[in-house]
């Protein structure tokens, strides 16, 4: 929100005459009640002759490429100056703002008599931007008649030692969108009293006529809408400085009297304003939904094809704008509206938001009623802006005013004990300030213990007692409350839980994997993409009910998206080598409990409270996802490298089991994302806790990833959980070590020979590792020969190697009854 410093000056003037501050005072009196500034903009230092000019004559020069004027212009001396200019939005009579040679314009633009299209030009005539006071480039500075007499300081006149003040206002603070809500924060910063502007505006005198027909649909959540005609008005006249002065400072382009009369009365109470040509209206007003297929031409001039939730202002002929957003082009104020019906109304935020990010449409009564309008303000804007209106341009307020106005809910009484903010502060305030301090942001406050606080109209964010210590403490100065940190109770070191997944982190960073952090919202037709069945139980989400991206509206059900999503927003960048982890929660839709009502916050749960809130929320276990991808084993001097392939996934799950310190068993499976041929269901005993493998090539090529991708996910909490993670023994005695060749049916998985072995080896066996695979022609068709490393240790002794031989050779007998193994 942009205003200039002798605006805010002004206001504050009228509860305390004489009241002024500087730029940096100001600057520090909002930053004191929770504003920030982000920019002062002084305007810049003119020197040498500036002064007011009347435009005496003009003279038309047709013979250049472009139409210039040769103008004679008054500047209070004897003779008027000869002064060139290619503007075009002035006519004799005018009032124009005049550097004259010796002055210098900002930007180190000095002004001297020189000739110019064939004739002297002696002096300037200057435009908004010229003067930098604006970024008008439309034309010069046309100002009302009687403004100044010719020849008067135009830096006086103009006000040029003035500053603009840019204040951040946060979206739940709709009200300081207006001079009206700042205004009042400065006067608390300065402890001085607010004379609120709505206090002094009076109704207008109307004339005997009726008021416009207006009514409002119920299904458009608008709370009223008022509407007045206004004739007899000059469309020539001229909008006053102090107006231009303080639109051009909130970034608005000044365009004629009755819009920027509308415009300023939304800067300084604000609500948002519209006129339109009277003329060009059908009948009645209605405010209501959109109907299916109708269609509306804006003041932007794009025809928009309206939906069943817009709301739009309708006559007889069908929808003339967009209600709280833009006006339509049909009933548009032009240079010969003589006829004005002037609205003042109050929308539902919700549906302007929606509208506006529908459109991609926004305005500046847009960004109001999306944070909230005071809706006890429209017919005070409405006086206001017939006020000024008809005493700019003339003409006479037709009739009273029409009113449209639904039921109203209940306002809200926050029961407070005055002694909230001091216990939530651990600061002892003045006895009274409690109240005191609501009452100045505008509250009604009754009562003594506890006080019966209603919150003004225009802060609709005022709705619990937290609400209102919020407003005590920001007016108190938070920066008054000593930050004090609470002693930190003795620790008890990390949980089983999060030793396990810091254990499988540190796992399968050293088995060279790169952690990252996936985005928790999936994109909203992934599952479609992977082809998962309608009832698969990934499908069943949460949705996020004000995403922050309308095309990720789901929590995620399992990690692979995002990491996917990471696999190739890298690939894109070149890097096409990947180990990638991530351990995080997802979030399973359709296990949550029954919805649980706010909770005191002051105060330690119960248990009962406690369980009922756990048992609202949807389950969130913790899984650990791998994505594998290009090279796995880099190419250098020793060789090509080696691709990443399903059983680099598989090792990947087992490095997770080691160092979670269970056993993990494969089984051969078939579940999308992955390839039926080239996939593992994850089993731990004997319950199913994830998979791993190559994922299938037409999900990869739908999503536009590279071949032979691998991935692994693994729900971490589904795994036994050990309170201490096993260390490893280290024995004295040396091992023995032996390696078995077995030649097994091409159908027979990997996994169930090794399981063989090992059951058949017996105690004496520490580890074995598959390290080979052959299928040809030297093994059979339809078999293929497993290779395994085997390694025997004894605790109490050193083994021979008869005892190892023999400890594989059961081992080997009991795959052949097993799986029918033999020796190769």
């Amino acid at each position: 929100m942009r205003l200039t410093q002798s605006w805010l000056t002004e206001v504050l003037q009228a509860g305390t005459p004489g009241w002024s501050a500087s730029t940096e005072e100001i600057d520090a009196g909002f930053v004191r009640v929770g504003f920030e500034i982000e920019e002062i903009d002084v305007y810049p230092e003119i020197t040498g002759p500036l002064v007011i000019g009347r435009v005496a004559a003009i003279e038309e020069l047709t013979e250049f490429k472009k139409p210039i004027r040769f103008c004679q212009v008054e500047v209070g001396e004897d003779a008027p100056r000869d002064i060139v200019c290619g503007a075009r939005n002035f006519t004799e009579g005018d009032l124009v703002v005049v550097a004259l040679p010796g002055a210098v314009l900002p930007g180190d633009f000095a002004i001297a008599a020189r000739k110019t299209y064939g004739k002297t030009s002696d002096g300037m005539i200057c435009s908004v931007t010229e003067l930098g006071v604006g970024n008008d480039h439309s034309g010069i500075l046309v100002l009302a008649p009687g403004t100044a007499e010719p020849g008067a300081d135009a830096r006086e006149v103009l006000g040029l030692t003035d500053a603009v003040i840019e204040v951040n206002v946060t979206p739940d603070r709709g009200y300081a969108f207006s001079m009206r809500g700042l205004g009042r924060e400065l006067a608390s910063a300065f402890a001085v009293p607010f004379v609120d502007p709505a206090d002094q505006v009076s109704e207008p005198a109307a004339g005997p006529g009726e008021p416009w027909p207006v009514s409002l649909d119920a299904q458009s959540l608008a709370r009223s809408y008022t509407a007045r005609l206004i004739e007899g008005l000059d469309p020539t006249a001229a909008t006053p400085w102090w107006i231009v002065k303080r639109l051009l400072a909130a970034g608005i382009r000044p365009i004629s009297a009755i819009v920027d009369v509308t415009n300023y009365v939304m800067i300084e109470l604000g609500q948002p304003l519209h006129a339109f040509d009277a003329d060009t209206i059908t009948g009645a007003i209605t405010v209501r939904p959109a109907q299916p297929g109708e269609t509306l031409e804006t003041l932007d001039g794009l025809t928009r094809t309206l939906d069943p939730e817009d709301v739009v202002i309708a006559d007889d002929s069908g929808p003339i704008a967009l209600a709280g957003v833009m006006g339509g082009a049909a009933t548009e104020v032009t240079g010969t509206t003589t006829r004005v019906l002037l609205e003042s109304a109050n929308f539902d935020a919700v549906r302007v938001f929606r509208t506006g990010k529908r459109h991609k449409l926004s305005s500046e009564a847009a960004k109001r009623y999306e944070r909230q309008v005071d809706p006890q303000i429209a017919p005070i804007a409405s006086h206001r802006a017939a006020a000024l209106i008809t005493a700019i341009a003339g003409g006479s307020v037709a009739g009273p005013l029409a009113s449209a106005v639904a039921p109203a809910a209940p306002v809200p009484v926050v029961p407070i004990d005055p002694a909230l903010p001091d216990t939530i502060a651990g600061v002892s305030y003045p006895a009274g300030t409690t109240a005191a301090r609501l009452r100045e942001v505008g509250c009604t406050v009754d009562g003594a213990d506890p006080l019966q606080v209603t919150p003004p109209s225009w802060r609709p964010d005022l709705r619990q007692p937290a609400d209102l210590v919020e407003e005590v403490l920001r007016l108190e100065g938070l920066e008054d409350i000593p930050a004090v940190l609470p002693a930190a109770p003795g620790g008890t070191g990390l949980s089983p839980r999060q030793r396990r997944r810091r254990a499988v982190g540190i796992a399968l960073a050293t088995d060279g994997f790169i952690e990252v952090l996936p985005y928790p919202f999936m994109p909203a037709d992934v599952f479609d993409s992977w082809g998962l069945p309608d009832d698969d139980p990934r499908r069943q989400t949460v949705k996020v009910l004000n995403p922050l991206e309308a095309d990720r509206p789901e929590l995620n059900t399992t990690l692979l998206p995002g990491l996917l999503e990471m696999a190739a927003r890298n690939i894109a960048r070149g890097n096409r080598d990947l180990s990638l982890y991530a351990i995080g929660q997802v979030v399973l839709g359709g296990t949550q409990g029954p919805a649980v009502p706010a909770l005191d916050v002051t105060r330690r749960l119960s248990p009962e409270e406690q369980a009922a809130l756990d048992a609202s929320l949807p389950d969130q276990p913790v899984h650990v996802g791998v994505v594998l991808t290009g090279l796995r084993e880099p190419a250098g001097p020793w060789g090509k490298g080696r691709p990443a392939e399903a059983a680099d996934a598989f090792e990947a799950a087992r490095t997770i089991a080691a160092a979670a310190g269970v056993d993990l068993t494969l089984v051969a499976d078939q579940h999308l994302p992955w390839h039926p041929g080239r996939c593992a269901r994850l089993e731990v005993d004997g319950a199913v806790v994830g998979h791993a493998g190559e994922l299938h090539p037409a999900v990869l090529d739908r999503t536009g990833l590279p071949a032979r991708l691998c991935a692994v996910e693994l729900n971490l909490d589904a795994l036994p959980l050990r309170e201490v993670l096993p260390s490893p023994r280290v024995s004295p005695f040396p091992a023995v070590l032996q390696d078995v060749n077995v030649v097994v049916a091409d159908e027979v998985p990997a996994q169930r020979v090794l399981d063989a072995l090992r059951e058949g080896a017996g105690e004496l066996l520490e580890a074995i590792e598959l390290f080979d695979v052959f299928t040809g022609e030297q093994v059979g068709a339809g078999n293929k020969s497993l290779t395994f490393a085997l390694t025997f240790r004894a605790a109490d002794r050193t083994l021979t190697e008869d005892e190892g031989t023999a400890a594989k050779l059961a081992a080997v007998e009991h795959a052949a009854v097993a799986v029918g193994a033999r020796l190769r």
